[in-house]
C-alpha cells in the first residue's frame, strides 16, 4: 500500500455487516473534529493531500464499501443507512459533535447526515455537490476533468460493485425538501468555476434553500479540493474557526 500524506492513523471498523477502513489525522487534537466524505470511487489516499493540510483539529475520513481498502458490501445500501454507519463510527471515536465536509457524492451524503442527525453537526462544508442527484453515476465525468488530467490523479479506486452500490445509494436522492431545516447550522458551499460535472448553479440551488449559507465559486474544475488543496484547506479552516453565526450577530 502506498504511503498516505500526513501519516494518519489507519483502523478497520466493522459496523452493520460492513468492513470499513478509516483514517484519522491528528488523533485526539482539541476542538471539534472534522469528518470528510469523498467523491464516488475515491479513496483515503486521494483525499489525504487536502486533509493533511487542515490543522488544529482531528480530521478523519473513510473508504466507502468497495473503495480503496474497504471490501465490497454484501448487499446494496441506502443513503440513510450509510449516514447511520458513519455516525456510529463517530460514536466509537467519542465524537458527539462534528464538523462535516463532503465533496461531490460525499457532499450529498454530508447533507443526508446533517438532515438525519442535525444536533450532531456543528458546521457543514459542501464542495462540488448538488441538492438533487437526478442522473445515476454522478461523478463519473471526473474521469475527464481537466484538473485531474493535468494533475495526473487517478480516480476512481473502486471495484465495479463498489461503484454500482455507491451510485445506487444516491440515485434519485434529493435533500431539497429538508435543506431549509438546516438554518441552525452554518453552511459553506464551494463550487469550481470550471466544473463541468456539477456546475456552480447546483451550489446556488443549495444556497437558495439554506438561510445564511455562504456560496463561493473558486478556481478550478470538479476536483478543485484536491488540485487546489492548499487554498481550499485554508478556506475550510477559516470557516471552521470563525465565530458562530449567533455570536457574530450578537
Amino acid at each position: 500500500m502506498s504511503r498516505i500524506s500526513g501519516n494518519p492513523t489507519l483502523t478497520t471498523e466493522h459496523i452493520y455487516g460492513l468492513t470499513l477502513r478509516v483514517a484519522r489525522w491528528r488523533e485526539g487534537a482539541g476542538g471539534t473534529p472534522l469528518l470528510f466524505l469523498n467523491g464516488i470511487g475515491a479513496d483515503i489516499a486521494a483525499a489525504a493531500p487536502l486533509l493533511a493540510q487542515i490543522h488544529g483539529r482531528e480530521v478523519w475520513t473513510l473508504d466507502m464499501p468497495g473503495v480503496g481498502a474497504s471490501p465490497d458490501a454484501l448487499l446494496p445500501y441506502g443513503a440513510p443507512t450509510m449516514a447511520a454507519v458513519v455516525m456510529e463510527i463517530a460514536d466509537r471515536f467519542g465524537q458527539k459533535q462534528i464538523d462535516l465536509a463532503g465533496f461531490s457524492w460525499g457532499g450529498a451524503m454530508a447533507q443526508q447526515i446533517a438532515i438525519q442527525f442535525p444536533g450532531r453537526v456543528r458546521r457543514l462544508v459542501l464542495m462540488a455537490t448538488t441538492p438533487t442527484v437526478t442522473a445515476p453515476g454522478i461523478g463519473w465525468a471526473a474521469l475527464l476533468d481537466d484538473d485531474m488530467l493535468a494533475s495526473g490523479m487517478k480516480l476512481p479506486t473502486a471495484t465495479p460493485l463498489g461503484l454500482a452500490y455507491q451510485t445506487m445509494a444516491m440515485a434519485g436522492w434529493t435533500s431539497a425538501a429538508m435543506l431549509p431545516h438546516l438554518k441552525a447550522i452554518p453552511v459553506l458551499i464551494l463550487m469550481g468555476e470550471r466544473d463541468g460535472v456539477v456546475p456552480a448553479c447546483h451550489g446556488q440551488a443549495i444556497a437558495d434553500l439554506v438561510d445564511g449559507a455562504v456560496l463561493e465559486v473558486v478556481p478550478g474544475s470538479h476536483l478543485f479540493p484536491f488540485t487546489h488543496a492548499a487554498d481550499i484547506s485554508v478556506r475550510i479552516s477559516a470557516f471552521l474557526d470563525s465565530p458562530d453565526a449567533a455570536q457574530a450577530a450578537a
